[in-house]
């Protein structure tokens, strides 16, 4: 750990708060239908789509029309993937030939990009034609973005409004969350990996003379543009198979600090929207300061743990100063490669510009658990903010038990309709992970894609089950999910991840938009104060810790003891 490295550490997270309060507020006012600086440009085609799809603007929906158009438009999204991937042949924008791909992997990748996971069990370069690329996966990277941020804004028009039957038009919230905030941010952080030396364009491949006089043939397409949205979106679905750790996808120290920003700046800016949009900004500040804790915690766990190196190499005699470099680019070193674990983690993006894998056990503990967490720090774009506001609803009912009293949340009553939802949305997670993990760990099936004996191929399954159902997409690389066993579980568990979590959720929605807003009173207890802060991490905290330790325990700390006991697997 360097002092240069902490700074480039907090200079990235003040660049991205300074940019909280003006996009936050920009996104509050295109989903309130006001006016913005791009209207004059954006709003012409936003008509012209709402005629041509036969939405009317005007028209609001209650939490289960609402629900169900999202459900309908993901499954029309997932069995259009599929299609693009299994005729991928006889599709254009093929230079290289590539094959169809085979109807598990399909599947798998279909599920994976419509839930804003990006789980990949392929290499990108050797396997999709550009036309996947582009007209596929890019294109649910923005639309499964678009819709979580939708999903979002429903919950907090649910919060601001007063006995209300309605929640919002979904084809209207995601087609603004395209036009007004995913697409001009991707183009503008497009054009700046262009610049950086990321490739854009639509040669399949190009040569290059090595400094042995060899030939070599490097793998190129449309990289900047598939980057751009893949951050911003909180996607994470490299173009490349070592994702941002490749210099196509991430060509310098520079880019690498872009990467984050984008990944970071619209799923916290949403936080603070949602407080602008419910009428306390203060809200958003608080639900702020509980993720810069958490994350802040997670960025200097990773850094502290690698930078300290592999107890087995230092006993070997290895100088442990540079810290454990395996699976790290030495571009960017121990802080970036820390900085960005824990944010692809905290988020639910799952880039990587290091292999995870190759962590120390304690380093690749500490993402696993971040994922573990909820994904609610931010979280991804969108999903991030439902998520926090399911465990804020949990922390009013625990200071309600408290103190005696019914618990409130921006002015509005949690009842028991509304605590039985929240505890349906956050059993899910341990639900999926455990339980997949569990039989995946004791069967032949299971066991045979392992890399590692011991522990770490414990982890290696726990994480790839912790990633699909937390939506992330990052790996253990070690396992080799591209199974029939992996490929169809892992989608399994990721569609469980984002609908099953999300329909409670909505029935929150719409339960609250129903009930009366009501002043707050002497008794109320105030949900923007450091007390509650630090009981809303409290709660994130606890409910992490209890459902997972035990898997823990057996996978990456056992793996940190017996390593430093000097026994390797």
């Amino acid at each position: 750990m360097t002092l240069v490295g902490w700074l480039q550490i907090a200079a990235l997270f003040l660049v991205v708060l300074a940019t909280v309060k003006p996009l936050g507020l920009y996104m509050a006012r295109v989903f309130s239908g006001e006016r913005t600086f791009l209207t004059p440009v954006v709003r012409p085609l936003e008509t012209a789509l709402y005629r041509v799809a036969g939405v009317a603007e005007g028209e609001e929906q209650g939490w289960l029309g609402y629900t169900l158009a999202m459900l309908a438009f993901s499954l029309a999204g997932l069995l259009a993937l599929y299609a693009i991937l299994r005729l991928q042949f006889y599709l254009p924008l093929n230079p290289q030939g590539f094959p169809g791909v085979a109807p598990g992997l399909a599947f798998n990748t279909a599920a994976s990009f419509v839930t804003n996971t990006n789980w990949q069990n392929y290499a990108g370069e050797s396997t999709m034609s550009h036309f996947s690329q582009m007209a596929g996966l890019t294109t649910q990277n923005f639309l499964s973005a678009a819709t979580g941020v939708a999903l979002a804004v429903a919950l907090a028009r649910a919060f601001a409004r007063s006995k209300s039957t309605t929640i919002g038009n979904f084809w209207v919230d995601l087609t603004r969350a395209t036009l007004y905030v995913l697409l001009p941010l991707a183009v503008v952080v497009a054009i700046a990996f262009v610049a950086m030396g990321a490739p854009q364009t639509l040669d399949a491949s190009a040569a290059a003379t090595t400094l042995e006089g060899a030939t070599q043939t490097l793998a190129l397409g449309p990289v900047a543009s598939q980057e751009a949205i893949k951050q911003i979106g909180t996607n994470g679905g490299g173009f490349f198979n070592v994702n941002a750790a490749h210099p196509f996808e991430n060509p310098t120290a520079l880019s690498c600090l872009l990467n984050i920003f984008a990944m970071l700046s619209v799923s916290a800016a949403l936080l603070y929207a949602f407080g602008e949009m419910v009428g306390d900004r203060r809200q958003g500040w608080a639900f702020l300061a509980a993720v810069g804790l958490l994350l802040i915690a997670g960025v200097g766990g990773v850094y502290l743990a690698e930078s300290a190196g592999d107890p087995i190499l230092t006993a070997l005699g290895l100088d442990p100063a540079q810290g454990a470099m395996e699976g790290k680019e030495a571009r960017f070193g121990q802080s970036a490669s820390a900085l960005y674990a824990a944010v692809t983690t905290g988020l639910s993006n799952g880039g990587v510009n290091a292999m995870l894998g190759s962590y120390t056990a304690l380093g690749g503990l500490v993402p696993m658990f971040l994922i573990q967490l909820g994904e609610v720090l931010p979280g991804g774009v969108g999903s991030g903010l439902y998520g926090m506001v399911v465990f804020a609803i949990l922390s009013v009912f625990v200071a309600g038990l408290m103190v005696g009293r019914t618990p409130e949340l921006l002015g509005k009553k949690i009842g028991a309709r509304e605590m039985k939802f929240a505890m349906l949305a956050v059993l899910i997670l341990p639900l999926a992970i455990l339980g997949f993990s569990a039989v995946s760990a004791t069967a032949s099936f299971g066991v045979a894609a392992v890399g590692t004996p011991g522990p770490h191929g414990l982890s290696e399954i726990l994480y790839a089950y912790t990633s699909a159902a937390g939506n992330n997409g990052s790996a253990f690389g070690g396992l080799s999910g591209n199974t029939l066993w992996y490929n169809s579980t892992l989608g399994a568990a990721m569609l469980l991840g984002r609908f099953a979590y999300v329909i409670p959720v909505m029935a929150i929605a719409g339960s609250v938009a129903a009930k009366a807003k009501t002043r707050p009173s002497a008794g109320t207890f105030p949900t923007h104060t450091p007390l509650f802060v630090g009981l809303l991490v409290g709660v994130i905290l606890i409910l992490g810790g209890l459902q997972f330790f035990p898997a823990l325990a057996l996978g990456p700390i056992a793996e940190h003891f017996a390593t430093l006991a000097g026994q390797t697997f």
